[in-house]
C-alpha cells in the first residue's frame, strides 16, 4: 500500500472514530466494550505510524503492512459499532 493510500485510510478511520465517539454516549453496553478495545488498538496504530515515520525506508514497508492490517480490523469494528448504534 502506498503512503498516499495509507494516509487516506488513516484519515478515513480518524473521521469514523470521531463520528462514533459523538454517538457513544447513547451506545449499548456491548458497543461500549468493543469501543474500549478499539481505543487501545487505535493507540497502537498511532504509535506505529510515528515509528514508521522515523524509521528507514527499508523497514517502513514492514511497519506499513502491519499498520494496514490493524487499520482494516479497526475499520471493520467501527462498522460493527455503527450497525449496533443504528
Amino acid at each position: 500500500m502506498s503512503k498516499d493510500n495509507l494516509d487516506k485510510l488513516i484519515a478515513s478511520l480518524r473521521q469514523q472514530r470521531d463520528e462514533l465517539r459523538v454517538q457513544m454516549h447513547l451506545a449499548k453496553a456491548d458497543a461500549r466494550d468493543e469501543w474500549e478495545k478499539l481505543e487501545k488498538r487505535w493507540e497502537q496504530i498511532e504509535a506505529k505510524l510515528e515509528k514508521a515515520g522515523s524509521e528507514a525506508r527499508s523497514s517502513a514497508g514492514d511497519v506499513g503492512a502491519a499498520i494496514e492490517q490493524v487499520a482494516s480490523e479497526i475499520g471493520r469494528a467501527y462498522d460493527r459499532i455503527r450497525k449496533a448504534l443504528g
